[in-house]
């Protein structure tokens, strides 16, 4: 599976005005919702819950909240780097500035796990994250670029 699969150009956002955890999630499912046509409470809900169940930070300033729901047709992802890291519960204690969302419809399976699995790979990479964290905030399009190219090679 190839990141241009889940992710558009239009699904890559940078914003400074995260302040917390919470907050940063509902953001997203407001972006998510906005995007792919779905209801913006019921991705955060489903955001919520999942990290109810552990933090999806990676480490290294990294989290990938991922949650499977209703009237999704595919996988569908959205990056947003923060231009001020904020708390995201990681088990290194390293706040977050890099977070990758991916989101599946309820069925998804293997689709989930695979694409999971690419970004993971992906923001796993030191140069990779540096290559993000590099780019200017209203470098949108650098970062879609950049995490393309970087998950093909990752594959």
């Amino acid at each position: 599976m190839e990141l241009q699969e889940i992710l558009s150009s239009s699904a890559v956002k940078t914003t400074d005005k995260a302040t917390s955890k919470k907050k940063l999630l509902q953001d997203l499912g407001q972006h998510c919702a906005d995007l792919y046509g779905l209801n913006a409470d019921e991705v955060f809900q489903a955001l919520q819950d999942r990290e109810l169940l552990g933090p999806t930070a990676m480490g290294h300033g990294v989290a990938i909240p991922h949650a499977r729901l209703p009237g999704l047709d595919a996988v569908r992802g959205f990056f947003m780097r923060l231009t001020k890291p904020i708390d995201f519960d990681a088990v290194d204690r390293q706040p977050v500035d890099l977070v990758f969302v991916l989101l599946a419809p309820e069925n998804a399976g293997a689709a989930h796990l695979k694409a999971l699995a690419r970004v993971s790979r992906a923001l796993r990479d030191p140069a990779v994250c540096a290559k993000l964290r590099a780019h200017d905030a209203d470098e949108s399009v650098m970062y879609y670029a950049l995490l393309g190219s970087e998950t093909s090679k990752a594959a």
